[in-house]
């Protein structure tokens, strides 16, 4: 989406640009809308802490073609299936890490048993590496064998997720606050709250980027962070509000393949009936949202995946708006002694994506509007992430959680786990045939594969309801003028700063 403007005002602001572009040589600033509260490459699960450390600091095994959906070599140069439960991967010799140490398999396994620690609160290894047990043979330095059980058929997609640290850098039982990896980028500094700076690794085993060095600030205001692209003052913002997408020589849009809900607790009263969870949904009207809280090219969500995901259900219709229909279900639920009106916690997150306040606010009107006791709380990410992660909270009692998910790799196994199975990090759902729908179709192959997937979602959203879903959303980025970039949907969780260029 572009929306005009004059030829005369444009020309302006490239002009402002090209002066900034001079003074500020091949140094970047990238407008963040959330501030970190970590450095540490198992966390970048959470998007803001991936734009900054994921191909940057740290690298992977593979890395994922977002243009076609194959998958690239990176750190792994090749790679073979040896049987069923077992994968071969060639490492790439030579690669030093930031500290000077040699990349080497016993590296890689350390980091896979390091974002499964218990003793860390690790996203990657919760949201990717739930229910998998691995081994490891290691033939030689650069030569890794990986065993899983159960089998995973995808383990070198699967390995362009998780971020590879060097376990002589790297402390072991708590999060790293100088990340130390083999990227074309080296941490540099982090003054808490205001910014984080990275600069050019001269020792790269790759091909040397363009970009020197590139500072993050954080802005929590879309207008205030675009505003900071077009006065020259940064040059990129990876996500600002649909109001603030106005210019055509600056802004983009892309499908970011984020899917937005609101995760309903099924276990405790009264959202452990269904009839209520239904209500929930029947209460939204979403298409008063479209166009205006959101983008006018959001699609309506059924699942929490993307329509181009193998898996995706298209048998699984949205709810229509009904209050009619939800005070009934209400009505009919309290009858049966169901505690309808209790109050429910409504656990937003601040800067989540663009008017996610407003969002939450307008949610939380419907469903009062419908009968239900809501009580919504808006909080920074540090606070929200405790009840979004398990534990949770004991005294958490009926809740709804606003949540985003991103998938852009293509497969469930990134999602239905983590998201739906009993043991999920993120999970708020009890139910075995989800639990066994989701562990045979982990294990499953081609047609059978895609045939379980579906099944699974038509479990958890048409049988369970075990979410308000609601859009598959849409990304806007400013870039300034003087860059050669154009975002994609890997933008919406990774920056590459190698693939930056200037506009000479």
């Amino acid at each position: 989406m572009q929306i005009s403007k004059t030829a005369v005002a444009a020309a302006m602001v490239a002009a402002a640009w090209t002066g900034a572009a001079a003074a500020e040589g091949r140094d970047v600033t990238i407008v963040l809308n959330e501030e970190v509260d970590v450095m540490e490459p198992c966390m970048v699960g959470r998007q803001n802490i991936s734009r900054i450390i994921s191909q940057n600091i740290t690298e992977r095994l593979t890395e994922y073609n977002y243009r076609d959906g194959g998958i690239m070599p990176r750190l792994a140069t090749s790679w073979e299936q040896v049987d069923e439960d077992t994968w071969r991967f060639h490492l790439r010799d030579g690669v030093k890490f930031h500290d000077g140490g040699d990349f080497t398999a016993e590296d890689v396994i350390f980091s896979i048993q390091r974002n499964q620690n218990p003793n860390l609160p690790c996203e990657v290894g919760a949201k990717f590496f739930g229910g998998i047990d691995f081994s490891f043979e290691t033939p030689d330095p650069h030569t890794l064998e990986i065993t899983t059980s159960p089998p995973s058929p995808i383990l070198p997609l699967l390995m362009a997720v998780m971020p590879v640290e060097s376990r002589a850098a790297t402390p072991e039982n708590e999060f790293t606050r100088a990340p130390v990896g083999t990227g074309p980028y080296v941490f540099d500094s982090w003054d808490v709250g205001k910014s984080i700076k990275l600069a050019r690794n001269p020792d790269y085993w790759g091909e040397q980027p363009i970009v020197e060095s590139a500072s993050y600030v954080f802005r929590a205001d879309s207008a205030v962070a675009a505003a900071m692209v077009q006065a020259g003052e940064a040059d990129i913002v990876p996500s600002i509000a649909i109001q603030d997408a106005t210019d055509p020589e600056t802004d983009f849009s892309y499908p970011n393949s984020e899917t937005t809900r609101i995760r309903i607790n099924t276990l405790e009263p009264p959202l452990d009936d269904r009839r209520v969870r239904e209500a929930l949904n029947l209460a939204i009207d979403r298409e008063a949202m479209i166009g205006t809280l959101f983008s006018e090219d959001v699609q309506i969500a059924t699942q929490l995946v993307v329509p181009t995901t193998m898996g995706y259900n298209k048998d699984i219709e949205p709810f229509p708006y009904d209050p009619d229909r939800a005070r009934a279900l209400l009505a009919e639920a309290k009858a049966d002694g169901v505690p309808v009106d209790m109050p429910i916690h409504m656990i937003g997150r601040v800067n989540q994506f663009a008017n996610a306040t407003e969002a939450m606010e307008a949610i939380a009107a419907m469903l009062r509007e419908v009968g239900f006791n809501i009580d919504l709380q808006m909080n920074d990410v540090s606070v929200w992430n405790t009840y979004f992660v398990k534990p949770f909270p004991d005294d958490d009692g009926p809740s709804l959680t606003q949540a985003q998910h991103d998938n852009a790799m293509g497969d469930p196994v990134f999602t239905a786990y983590v998201k739906y199975h009993s043991d999920g990090a993120h999970s708020m759902v009890s139910d075995p045939e989800l639990d066994t729908a989701i562990e045979k179709a982990t294990a499953a192959t081609g047609a059978e594969r895609e045939a379980l997937w579906q099944k699974v979602f038509a479990r958890a959203n048409d049988e369970i309801i075990a979410d308000i879903m609601l859009f598959h959303m849409v990304g806007y980025t400013r870039v300034s003028p003087r860059l050669a970039f154009t975002p994609t949907i890997a933008t919406n969780l990774e920056l590459q700063l190698s693939q930056i260029g200037f506009n000479d």
